[in-house]
């Protein structure tokens, strides 16, 4: 594309658009990429310049772009139809969906309810288990646990379980009450002494305790310690609440596993699956659960028992088409494996960073990583919010040929998983000069 016609639909883009989590004040004044195609781990805007995905287009592209096994799939399914409602209706694809899913999760989840993002998958799991309580003779139980600093999403009933306040604190009058737990990240004994403490008060009227499981994705890649899942799992069942996991950020192999609670043999009641479902191609979620759940919602049509939820594009077939390619592709092609190399490469290629010295922590699991910068790391001090360092990093690793995107003042490393070696170190060695260049400049 000319440049010009490239520089015109910037000047419409500025004109007509409005991005999330974006101040765009600030946008309107950035030469920002306008991507018009992608191919393998790299995207290429409409000047025809390339980058690495270094963030897998937010943390949903599994195998790069333009994967001809999940193309064909797409394809195939558009010359039968692209959409049918699922209210009255079923159609194949939802049905082997659903069947290869529950044998890839836990083996005690049954059930699958679709809908369209990660959002919508746990306001949903916090619907079914208020209404699961509520039909079974536990009506008390309306409230829920959540850990500090977690993010389920952005629509209210998720908003209500997150704990991010910069995000959060503006809807604070919107919300539903629920009981707080610390991040394990710093503490995780003080934080599951904490988490019995509410339980053995109140679980007569908590429904569910809703947590991402490992890693805290959107709060800046908060690592848990091993074992805090299992004795949070443990605890719940000690006193009789529902665990929700939300693996949307951390599902389909970002962590070196399926699923990152198969780390800990951890089962839980409700799972929260989204992004990286259908490889990310196409908008797609699902909400788990057991059947003991499930059978709570079944009665006669008067009894009014029914789960009164639903979407438009619920079980969209093109969506469940890609995403059954998609772990077909896991199958055949055994990916999990495959990860274990890189995974240490990156471990490796990250230690380096500690060698710059406003990095203060690094915090990985599996393909998931983040880099916090300081300006005193010895007193834990960021820099201050005009300084806007981050996003001034990342700008420059973009002029480089990297896309990243960061969190407050974590860089996130999250590429896909079909990243090479050599791929790795471009992200790294992009981002490390480009974290020592910004460093350098005196403002």
């Amino acid at each position: 594309m000319m440049k010009k016609e490239s520089e015109n639909l910037r000047k419409k883009e500025r004109r007509l658009l409005w991005h999330p989590f974006t101040q765009m004040q600030d946008w309107e004044k950035e030469n920002f990429p306008v991507i018009e195609r992608g191919k393998g781990n790299y995207v290429y805007d409409v000047d025809g310049k390339k980058y690495l995905d270094g963030v897998s287009s937010l943390w949903c592209n599994v195998f790069g772009h333009q994967v001809p096994e999940i193309d064909r799939a797409i394809s195939a399914q558009l010359k039968k139809i692209a959409h049918t409602t699922f209210l009255g209706a079923s159609h194949p694809p939802a049905i082997e969906l659903a069947e290869k899913l529950l044998r890839v999760t836990s083996n005690n989840l049954t059930r699958v309810f679709y809908s369209d993002s990660g959002s919508e998958a746990v306001e949903i799991a916090l619907k079914i288990a208020f209404q699961y309580w509520q039909q079974n003779g536990n009506k008390k139980k309306k409230k829920f646990i959540k850990l500090d600093d977690s993010y389920h999403g952005d629509t209210l009933g998720a908003v209500s379980v997150g704990g991010i306040e910069l995000f959060h604190r503006i809807y604070g009058p919107l919300l539903f009450h629920t009981f707080t737990v610390p991040s394990p990240a710093e503490n995780s004994e003080k934080s599951l002494e904490i988490l019995e403490s509410i339980l053995k008060k109140h679980h007569k009227e908590i429904a569910a305790f809703v947590m991402e499981p490992l890693m805290q994705g959107a709060a800046g890649m908060l690592l848990h310690p091993p074992g805090f899942l299992k004795a949070a799992r443990a605890l719940t069942q000690k006193y009789d609440v529902l665990l929700i996991l939300d693996e949307v950020a951390t599902g389909f192999g970002r962590t070196g596993k399926m699923f990152a609670c198969e780390h800990e043999k951890v089962q839980p009641d409700i799972l929260c699956l989204a992004k990286g479902m259908t490889g990310g191609y196409l908008p797609l979620a699902a909400t788990l659960a057991t059947e003991k759940i499930y059978k709570a919602f079944l009665g006669k049509y008067e009894d009014l028992k029914t789960f009164f939820h639903g979407h438009t594009y619920t079980a969209n077939p093109l969506a469940c088409a890609a995403a059954i390619a998609t772990l077909d592709i896991f199958e055949k092609k055994n990916i999990l494996k495959e990860l274990a190399p890189k995974i240490k490469y990156l471990e490796r290629r990250l230690k380096e960073f500690l060698e710059i010295p406003n990095v203060g922590s690094i915090r990985q699991i599996g393909l998931m990583a983040g880099i916090e910068i300081f300006e005193d790391v010895a007193k834990k001090r960021h820099y201050p919010l005009p300084r806007n360092i981050s996003h001034k990093i990342i700008q420059r690793a973009r002029a480089q040929g990297v896309l990243l995107r960061p969190l407050g003042p974590v860089l996130v490393l999250m590429p896909p998983l079909s990243i090479t070696e050599p791929e790795i170190d471009i992200l790294c060695d992009v981002l490390s000069e480009s974290i020592q260049e910004e460093l350098a400049q005196k403002v």
